[in-house]
């Protein structure tokens, strides 16, 4: 299943789209609330039993792109897409099926466990490819992609809805939903298997075309043993926990934030809220990752992280005296963590090279399976403490926010630790391998790269 190289005079403009109708697709997994209550009602499940299904397909995210990783890297866009394709549309599948019969834990193997797997590999999968194609603009590039992901539920949420309430919410009705979601997403997602191209490396590129690699070239096995690997982990965990710990409870937080005011939020200005935070997330992934191109990676983290803490800050002191200051950081804080998410995989080719960069990104990503846990945690169990000692309204989250803030300082200082990978762990091909470059470029390898001479990593 190598994926076709692109044949001259073929647009680098059409993989984005090819990335876009993926992670469009897995992006469902932000809408899997609207399923939540239906769930509950139709099978008898707590708000716990519920949520498992969400947990599992996120914790095997995180594992499946870190031990899938070099998979990828080696198979290419195509096998990863497909595998992708597969796993999640028979996670929903499996799912429909458990609906049907009443069973759950085939709803938590199909969707949780199979269908987290397709999320993990669908995630990465067009990764390293993108890279390829833009050089010049890697973050502009993965920001296009994974902002799919951020602005699938923006999709499925609405759709979901309007299922639910035409099939019924019944166990026959939550059934069809996911049967007819198995189906569409396949079809959708086939269109990404079909466009994905790979670039010919070896072929002299115009300026800012997807030419043979140059710089730093790390393998995914050296990168993990590097003090720069799990300094970019420390980053990302810190920066995905700040910004999970509100998205998680964004709904009841606003809410009790204001209910002690004379104009306290109304669900229905809640639910407006998640929204907002839900565009600031999608808007966040390509607006800050095509901002990195211009100053940096380095440079962006620091806005992420730096700025991030000051608005967790602001906060914090204006309590519940302003609704703007409260909805306005929040979305900053948002942005931040979509854009972290998007910038990465260009931080890691700063650093790393293009050589394995899908599997280096695939290794880092169990930093979101980390934060998906201590976020949440973090927030709600704080909130738990201090309901049950009397307190209520904005003091509930006080502690929480204090914790962000020390969070986002211990990510910031991460980032500025950052320096450039020594020359002993970069890539070096064997004579055999080198020799053979020409003929791994329609396989989907990154063995092209491997060749190019060391050099420091401008932004790194």
């Amino acid at each position: 299943m190598s994926p076709p190289v692109a044949p001259p005079g073929w647009s680098r403009w059409l993989v984005p789209p090819a990335a876009l109708s993926v992670h469009l697709s897995i992006g469902q997994a932000y809408a899997w609330s609207v399923f939540k209550p239906p769930l509950e009602s139709a099978l008898g499940l707590s708000g716990t039993q519920s949520a498992l299904p969400f947990q599992l397909a996120i914790v095997m995210l995180g594992l499946s792109a870190a031990f899938g990783g070099t998979l990828v890297e080696r198979n290419g866009p195509r096998w990863a897409m497909t595998v992708a394709l597969i796993c999640f549309s028979s996670g929903f599948l499996i799912s429909a099926l458990g609906a049907a019969t009443e069973q759950y834990w085939l709803i938590v193997l199909g969707y949780g466990f199979v269908g987290g797997i397709g999320l993990g590999i669908g995630y990465i999968s067009p990764v390293s490819t993108l890279i390829k194609w833009f050089p010049d603009r890697p973050g502009m590039a993965t920001g296009i992609a994974i902002m799919g992901f951020g602005g699938g539920a923006l999709i499925a949420s609405p759709w979901s809805a309007q299922m639910l309430e035409s099939f019924g919410s019944d166990h026959s009705g939550i059934a069809l939903a996911f049967l007819v979601h198995g189906m569409s997403y396949a079809v959708f997602m086939t269109l990404g298997v079909l466009l994905v191209r790979v670039p010919r490396p070896l072929e002299p590129a115009a300026v800012g075309g997807p030419g043979a690699a140059a710089g730093v070239q790390v393998s995914a096995r050296t990168a993990v043993r590097t003090p720069q690997f799990w300094c970019l982990w420390v980053v990302l965990c810190m920066n995905v926990t700040a910004g999970i710990g509100i998205l998680e409870k964004a709904a009841p937080m606003i809410t009790d934030f204001f209910a002690d005011t004379s104009t306290p939020v109304s669900v229905t200005a809640a639910a407006g809220f998640v929204a907002l935070l839900s565009a600031a997330n999608m808007a966040g992934r390509i607006g800050w990752s095509s901002t990195s191109d211009l100053i940096g990676r380095k440079n962006i983290y620091r806005v992420y992280l730096g700025v991030g803490a000051l608005m967790y800050a602001l906060i914090a002191l204006a309590g519940d005296s302003s609704k703007p200051v409260f909805i306005l950081s929040a979305l900053v804080i948002l942005s931040f963590y979509g854009g972290g998410f998007a910038t990465i995989p260009a931080y890691l080719k700063d650093l790393f090279g293009t050589y394995q960069v899908g599997a280096i990104h695939g290794r880092l990503l169990t930093a979101w399976s980390t934060a998906g846990v201590l976020g949440p945690l973090i927030v709600n169990w704080i909130a738990d403490r201090q309901e049950e000692a009397g307190k209520h309204g904005s003091s509930l989250y006080t502690a929480s926010l204090v914790i962000m803030i020390g969070l986002l300082v211990v990510g910031f200082v991460a980032n500025e630790l950052v320096r450039p990978v020594h020359a002993r762990h970069h890539h070096v091909p064997a004579p055999r391998e080198a020799a053979d470059a020409a003929a791994d470029t329609t396989t989907g390898s990154t063995t092209d790269v491997a060749g190019a001479r060391p050099q420091q990593p401008e932004s790194a």
